[in-house]
């Protein structure tokens, strides 16, 4: 996360154009009648804007107003789906706002960051995973969990980066070896955290995971057997 002192005035209103695009574009997406009549989804729903407001407090923030924090946006956007994810985010994000958290100057820059790049990783790789019709329901769990998520705190990284570089307060590691070092430092616990979180609820709770199919992953090897 960014406070809006790193950022030019330029980025900051295009980020927000940005991010409240894609936000008025999920909220045109979402199957609203479906959430209203299904009380599992918005259960759901409330509870990972709950989640994601309370991972995004457990935080390191640092004197130059760079904040690190998980990210946790993987695994909702595999239970709620692309659109939904995006507004339980944006709820999160003015959670945080109101509580004096977040700054709300740096809104749209911050959900550039942490909402729109994960989710578009996360999609990326789900949807060319699925384009393959695979059905070992552990590739689920690594490529669209652990290694979505792992992707998604790099990209997080980066973009950050850029945007600190394009503004010209971005000091630049010794090397790319230490640079290396950083990406895994952040890489590794996105993917763990996300990872375990879709692991369990494929193991005890498959119909919570939106885009889970179950029955090719579950029931289509059981039906092969039988044939």
């Amino acid at each position: 996360m960014l406070s809006d002192a790193l950022l030019t005035p330029l980025q900051l209103t295009l980020c927000l154009l940005i991010y409240g695009a894609a936000t008025l574009w999920a909220l045109a997406r979402v199957s609203w009648v479906e959430l209203i009549a299904d009380s599992r989804r918005q259960h759901l729903f409330y509870g990972s804007a709950f989640a994601l407001a309370v991972l995004w407090l457990v935080r390191r923030e640092f004197d130059s107003g760079l904040t690190m924090h998980f990210i946790g946006v993987t695994a909702v956007t595999l239970i709620l789906d692309w659109p939904l994810a995006l507004v339980a985010g944006a709820l999160a994000q003015l959670a945080l706002v109101l509580l004096g958290q977040d700054d709300v100057a740096a809104l749209g820059a911050n959900g550039v960051l942490r909402l729109l790049v994960p989710v578009l990783i996360t999609v990326a790789i789900a949807r060319a995973l699925e384009s393959r019709q695979p059905r070992n329901l552990f590739l689920y769990i690594f490529i669209s969990g652990f290694f979505a998520a792992g992707l998604s705190a790099v990209g997080t990284v980066l973009g950050g980066m850029g945007l600190l570089h394009w503004s010209g307060q971005l000091q630049a590691p010794d090397s790319l070896v230490e640079l290396f070092g950083y990406l895994l430092l952040v890489m590794f616990p996105e993917a763990f955290i996300n990872g375990t979180v879709i692991a369990a609820l494929i193991v005890f709770h498959p119909d919570w995971v939106e885009t889970f199919n179950t029955d090719r992953y579950l029931q289509a090897p059981l039906d092969d057997d039988k044939s």
